[in-house]
């Protein structure tokens, strides 16, 4: 019950939220604040949702800490996405033809904040937290990483090598940080770094939604299985080995943390009381 209690309320401002800044990308400064609103709202509701349904205080989205673990994520997110870029460029993919929009690169601020901050509650905060304490940190990473590339699948342009990148690259990745951090924050800027970085600079196409209007004028070219064709970047393979790579570091920082969680012990747990 608490998956209900926690998912509708934060669904419900993902979806509201998500219908708004839509409507409004014409207009750069309202998709910011419209954006950056709906992230702030998203991140009350799941708060006052765990508060009531879990009795806890919601020590993964505190405040403490909050903007270093954010940026730290966005650096890394931001990096692991130009790595990606630069590989593509370096065999003919990728090309800057000119600077792009500076307005246009303000709207994707607040449009990705919105996503970025919605998802990583919905999958991380909800789904795979819940999840981890009845099956442990490794089966609940497998399964919340698969549906969240499923989920993608509605996409534009989506197919099933797509989704299987982004279930990897993505899912399992930023599962695998929270697991490291124990922070909503870190996943959070992770995936907002990555999405901003690949709509609002160098102006790639986004999970098969489209190329968008970046700071440069990038254009994509080349054969799908180098540069992941309409779908965009997140389905080229040097996206899924960075970001599996990267995934593999947050699970031995999570185990050297000793925040891995054991289906034994969690199952023992359960049948005891």
């Amino acid at each position: 019950m608490r998956l209900l209690k926690q998912l509708v309320p934060v669904a419900a401002v993902a979806f509201a939220g998500g219908m708004i800044v839509g409507a409004v990308q014409g207009i750069p400064f309202l998709t910011l604040l419209l954006g950056v609103a709906t992230a702030v709202l998203a991140v009350l509701v799941y708060a006052r949702t765990v508060r009531w349904s879990e009795r806890r205080a919601p020590v993964e989205v505190i405040a403490k800490g909050a903007v270093a673990a954010t940026v730290r994520g966005m650096l890394i997110g931001a990096g692991m996405f130009a790595a990606v870029i630069v590989n593509i460029a370096f065999l003919g993919g990728y090309r800057i033809e000119g600077l792009g929009s500076v307005p246009g690169a303000v709207a994707m601020v607040g449009f990705m904040a919105a996503a970025a901050v919605t998802e990583e509650l919905l999958f991380r905060g909800i789904l795979f937290r819940i999840v981890e304490e009845r099956t442990g940190t490794w089966i609940a990473l497998v399964l919340t990483g698969a549906l969240f590339g499923l989920v993608h699948l509605f996409n534009p342009h989506a197919n099933w090598w797509g989704a299987i990148a982004i279930a990897i690259e993505a899912g399992g990745m930023l599962a695998a940080a929270y697991a490291a951090t124990r922070t909503l924050w870190v996943p959070i800027g992770l995936h907002f770094g990555w999405n901003f970085a690949a709509a609002g600079i160098f102006a790639t196409e986004v999970s098969g939604n489209g190329a968008s209007l970046g700071l440069l004028n990038g254009v994509t070219s080349g054969p799908a299985l180098l540069t992941g064709g309409a779908f965009g970047p997140e389905a080229s393979p040097y996206a899924v080995v960075f970001g599996l790579l990267l995934m593999v570091v947050f699970l031995w920082l999570a185990r050297r943390r000793g925040n891995l969680v054991p289906l034994r012990r969690r199952a023992t747990a359960t049948l005891s009381r």
